[in-house]
């Protein structure tokens, strides 16, 4: 079992930045992705930005260039760096772990919510 605690989620103004963490406990594999999805009302969740434990990447075509992921392998924490946000990023944040970079998530947070104010 994988624990994922969340926190940094909050009310910005259109423009903003926030910045997301998230912790992962338990029985972690050295090789292995976290990252984050997100679902904004009305609509299904989709995946924002991912990373393996070697520092690959992968993002969503509507945060490139806006959002920054990275990791601290010593502390098995994720962190999502959000910039230049938009009324669009609204929505809940949701951390996720998966036994590989190419697997599903196996693992889900409980949510942190963004909100982006125009």
């Amino acid at each position: 079992q994988v624990q994922l605690v969340e926190s940094g989620g909050g009310l910005v103004q259109t423009g903003g930045s926030l910045r997301l963490s998230c912790a992962a406990s338990g029985s972690i594999l050295s090789t292995n992705a976290m990252g984050w999805y997100r679902r904004a009302p009305g609509k299904q969740r989709e995946l924002v930005a991912t990373i393996s434990s070697g520092g690959a990447t992968k993002y969503a075509d509507s945060v490139k260039g806006r959002f920054t992921i990275s990791r601290d392998n010593a502390k098995n924490t994720v962190y999502l760096q959000m910039n230049s946000l938009k009324p669009e990023d609204t929505a809940v944040y949701y951390c996720h772990y998966s036994r590989t970079y190419y697997r599903p998530p196996d693992y889900w947070g409980q949510g942190t919510q963004v909100t982006v104010s125009s």
